[in-house]
């Protein structure tokens, strides 16, 4: 059962963790136990949004992770899967209906994709380089160890992704149907070199679409600023960063939750997931996950659940329900706390970065080979961090 779709059952599904509204099933992002990470962002394209419930493009992140043992795999599934049940149903826990289609990003050990939609109809493209560096509004991932000295050096292969269409000649593998879509339509002549993005964009883009493109060229001109020098950092302090417009915290959004991938290439260091599991990441701490036997359960970062939820009664959405889970609760009233009191608020934003620094050094001397951490340590990792964080915030 997903959001609003039930589909087939797999024989077998992988070990995930997710980063999702708590209202849906899917996720905006994740990982899972083989090291391979996908997130998404919401585009709208030629094609009809689909007001039908369908599949949510968070319903694929989830359905790609759980299924998908490499990036290419679980490209293969969302295409899949797309092309059978579609994309559509309102992506926001409102009475009125908010559809969107969508743009993901997908990435493991050893190769990174974007896989832009619209409609059932996609395109994807490989991210080449000799390491794959891939970010969004709200999401990143390193291919070697991080933060080493010297630090590893990118001069290529980075790629970002912002709510608009971003491929264009360089199709790697796209749906069966797409250039006769596109000709059919009268969006395309058949003559020249197809272009995704050219083709399947809207003539007038929306007000909003004009923003994503600050956003677009602003992450990728950090990414060249930081081009050769790029650590797990720097990929928080992109995340972070207001100015750009990819920390969203204006005109009723807001940057939901924030998640840094450090995927070593070699096969016998572990994947170190960061997630914030709090809303506005220049505010929040990055805490390190490891996929290990036996991790102790963290319900502090786990939403409650209703019996009569309002996402799932029909006709949806008629009535609110509070959906913060502890964490949450204690960030945003220490948030109160700190605007209210802007010296003691520096202060304990300093605080909690020097509680993130703990965590990144620790996960530096994993990857690095000079700590070995027991397996029962890591699997209490993510909630010690999580406990330390609120007891800042007590």
């Amino acid at each position: 059962q997903c959001t609003y779709l039930e589909i087939e059952q797999a024989e077998r599904t992988h070990a995930v963790v997710l980063s999702r509204p708590a209202w849906l099933w899917g996720a905006e992002m994740g990982a899972n136990e083989h090291g391979v990470c996908v997130g998404n962002e919401g585009v709208w394209t030629r094609e009809p949004v689909g007001e039908d419930e369908a599949l949510l493009g968070m319903d694929l992140v989830r359905l790609g992770l759980e299924r998908g043992s490499s990036a290419r795999e679980a490209l293969e599934v969302i295409t899949a899967l797309l092309e059978r049940y579609g994309q559509g149903g309102s992506c926001k826990e409102e009475p009125v209906s908010f559809v969107y289609h969508n743009t993901f990003l997908l990435a493991d050990r050893t190769e990174a994709w974007v896989l832009e939609t619209a409609g059932r109809y996609w395109a994807a493209q490989q991210i080449r380089g000799e390491r794959a560096l891939v970010i969004l509004g709200r999401w990143g991932v390193l291919s070697p160890p991080l933060s080493l000295t010297p630090p590893p050096a990118f001069a290529e292969g980075s790629r970002n992704i912002s709510n608009q269409l971003s491929i264009g000649r360089e199709i790697t593998a796209e749906h069966a149907g797409l250039r006769q879509r596109a000709r059919s339509q009268g969006w395309w002549s058949g003559d020249g070199e197809f272009s995704f993005a050219e083709v399947f964009s809207l003539p007038h883009q929306p007000a909003r679409m004009e923003a994503a493109k600050a956003r677009y060229r602003a992450g990728k001109e950090l990414l060249r600023q930081h081009a050769g020098h790029i650590t797990a950092e720097t990929f928080m302090a992109i995340l972070r960063d207001k100015d750009s417009g990819i920390c969203v915290d204006s005109e009723g959004f807001r940057t939901a939750g924030s998640m840094v991938s450090v995927l070593p290439q070699d096969p016998a260091l572990p994947c170190v997931h960061f997630f914030t599991a709090t809303p506005d990441p220049s505010r929040s701490v990055f805490k390190p996950f490891v996929f290990v036997a036996n991790i102790k359960p963290v319900p502090q970062v786990r939403s409650p659940t209703f019996r009569d939820d309002p996402a799932k009664q029909i006709p949806r959405f008629q009535s609110t329900v509070d959906r913060r889970h502890e964490l949450y609760r204690r960030h945003q009233a220490t948030l109160e706390l700190m605007e209210r009191d802007q010296e003691w608020g520096q202060k304990l934003l300093q605080t909690l970065r020097d509680l993130e620094k703990q965590g990144l050094e620790g996960m530096n001397a994993l990857l690095g080979g000079s700590v070995a951490h027991p397996q029962e340590e890591l699997a209490d990792l993510f909630f010690d961090c999580v406990e330390a964080e609120m007891k800042f915030y007590t």
